[in-house]
């Protein structure tokens, strides 16, 4: 579980986060939703570390990340797990390769057991037949699929997803919203998404974070999100004539 307390975070004279607080829970996909421009990306950079928070703190199973030793941070690290927006796979290296790459760097296994590992992390991910190909070689969808299987190889107990589903067709994008589903509760993760895609909120949003102009403004489940008050998510969530009469369709259903 992640614990975020009283988070704020600026650049120069511009506040970009005002006093979030906010649980992510193990076992579940956990939800950052908000405009472009909200804060909900520099909110997740301070979560990994990437970012000094003015002010608050985020707790790894009660531990104040950003009090610990450099040593204790980075152990911390290595049980996080990133898929990047773009995936960032290296173009120079098979899709084999690109998995193992972060056992090469933070692991002690023999190359026998780092091929192992990793063809068993392409098999989770069901792309285990592409392992010998370049990512030129393979759609975006399954690079995004590589992406997940480098993201997990290291048994990560904290997962962080960077709009999985930037660039995808909608179909593709479900695949890939069912895997990371599949995969938070059969590995038991802690799941971050970020994501724009109010398709994925509706299917796989457990619990979501809803930012608006730097503050947490609304946070629960797909369930709640559907009977919500609040002006501001429903003109972000139900913007569309599409998401409205999905809206009123689930409604409809229960």
């Amino acid at each position: 579980m992640i614990v975020v307390e009283g988070l704020s975070k600026r650049f120069g004279n511009t506040q970009v986060l005002t006093a979030i607080d906010a649980a992510f829970h193990k076992g579940r996909v956990n939800q950052i939703i908000g405009r472009s421009g909200s804060g909900k990306s520099v909110l997740a950079k301070c979560m990994v570390g990437l970012y000094q928070p003015e002010e608050g703190r985020v707790l790894y199973e009660g531990r104040s990340f950003h009090d610990m030793e450099e040593e204790e941070r980075r152990q911390v690290r290595q049980r996080i797990g990133m898929l990047f927006q773009g995936s960032a796979l290296f173009d120079s290296l098979t899709v084999l390769e690109n998995v193992m790459f972060p056992l090469r760097m933070f692991g002690t296994m023999a190359k026998s057991e780092m091929q192992d590992r990793a063809h068993e992390c392409l098999r989770l991910v069901r792309i285990q037949e592409k392992d010998g190909l370049f990512p030129a070689q393979i759609s975006g969808g399954m690079q995004k699929r590589v992406g997940i299987a480098r993201a997990i190889v290291l048994e990560p107990e904290y997962l962080f997803c960077d709009e999985p589903n930037s660039g995808l067709d909608p179909q593709t994008a479900i695949v890939i919203d069912d895997l990371i589903k599949e995969l938070t509760e059969s590995l038991g993760t802690t799941t971050v998404v970020i994501t724009h895609d109010m398709n994925s909120v509706m299917e796989t949003g457990e619990h979501i974070l809803f930012i608006h102009q730097g503050r947490k403004w609304w946070e629960g489940d797909r369930e709640a999100l559907l009977h919500t008050d609040n002006k501001e998510l429903i003109e972000f969530v139900f913007a569309g004539n599409l998401m409205r009469q999905v809206k009123e369709a689930m409604t409809r259903g229960r």
